[in-house]
């Protein structure tokens, strides 16, 4: 008998939930039919109303996740031709010149064609510094001379730092044998350390100048010796020296004077290195700026070379390249008088001796 009671009230329960259940719904029936009946004497629309539950929701979500790249500089800016462009002709003693304004990617002056093909000597070696340390990661390693790394420069009469065949020599040595004394030595050892060799370096050398965009550049060796497919441009020689100082090694690589390397058993006093250009010049002798480095190059192809940048003393830079000079201060001598177009201070007349 108590089992059948039991039943009985589970079966009530149920009804009781069920009948319940009919009435909520009833409810929420009878509302919406209230709602859709009041809409139209308040101006409201079901569908307005549908789409201000819509516009509550969209609201309430958060805001979509950006989908623009991040905007990044290029590493360089190709510059045009200024209104005013001057043209030196015949006051310079070069065949080739230009002078770049690097803040404000205007060509200042030009002799020569901007993008003419000459060949870039041993300004070829501030390419080899840029690709050198961007693959080196501890300045402390260290290269050991070996003939092999002589014989192509001793063979071809290349300007050399000084190393011997057995020198134990540190990454850091090799960079200012590379831009100060142009040792065509010390190119062919940073080339073997870091890609196994010099071809191979070459290829990262040339692979460089398609990232920077340079179309009128392509490299045969490390260090600038002459080859008819080894040539670069006045413009692209400008943006080369440009890219290399937005890297604080190198750039304090080629603006250092006088460096003296570590000592070694072949040098016990080390091997002081000293910049060919500043050993042609002080920097400041044009007034309102100073030329704080460079990198000089010859060869009987190319003539006297150099890339050389200068600063106001309001920080604006410039760069001037000259080639093709036939007197180992004419392209000092030029490089004044196109800084000397930025200050008004070194005529463009200024008669000096090239030698």
């Amino acid at each position: 008998m108590q089992k059948k009671n039991t039943v009985d009230d589970a079966q009530k329960k149920s009804i009781l939930t069920l009948i319940l259940m009919i009435f909520v719904i009833i409810l929420v029936e009878v509302f919406a039919i209230v709602m859709l009946f009041k809409a139209p004497s308040s101006g409201l629309s079901a569908e307005d109303i549908r789409q201000m539950e819509e516009q509550l929701v969209t609201e309430s979500e958060p805001p979509p996740e950006p989908t623009t790249e991040p905007v990044t500089e290029p590493p360089v800016i190709f510059p045009e031709m200024a209104a005013d462009v001057q043209h030196p002709g015949d006051n310079l003693f070069c065949e080739n010149a230009l002078l770049l304004d690097v803040d404000n990617h205007e060509i200042l002056a030009i002799k020569g064609e901007a993008d003419a093909h000459i060949f870039p000597a041993s300004m070829t070696k501030m390419m080899t510094l840029i690709v050198a340390v961007e693959h080196i990661e501890n300045m402390s390693d260290t290269y050991t001379i070996t003939e092999e790394t002589l014989t192509p420069g001793w063979e071809q009469g290349a300007s050399m730092a000084g190393f011997q065949v057995g020198e134990v020599v540190t990454m850091k040595d090799l960079l200012y044998g590379v831009a100060l004394p142009s040792g065509a030595d010390a190119t062919v050892a940073i080339a073997e350390y870091t890609a196994g060799s010099e071809e191979k370096f070459v290829e990262w050398m040339n692979e460089k100048c398609e990232e920077l965009g340079l179309q009128n550049t392509h490299f045969v060796n490390t260090s600038g010796l002459h080859n008819e497919n080894h040539y670069s441009s006045l413009k692209d020689i400008a943006l080369i020296l440009e890219y290399l100082l937005k890297n604080e090694t190198c750039k304090e690589i080629i603006s250092t004077y006088i460096y003296t390397t570590r000592a070694t058993d072949e040098h016990p006093n080390g091997i002081t290195f000293s910049n060919t250009m500043f050993d042609k010049m002080y920097g400041t002798e044009v007034e309102g700026i100073t030329i704080l480095g460079g990198k000089t190059g010859f060869t009987d192809e190319s003539g006297q070379c150099l890339a050389c940048y200068a600063e106001t003393p309001d920080g604006h830079l410039y760069i001037a390249v000259t080639s093709r000079g036939s007197g180992k201060k004419s392209t000092v001598f030029d490089s004044f008088k196109l800084f000397g177009i930025v200050t008004g201070t070194y005529a463009m007349d200024t008669e000096v001796s090239p030698w």
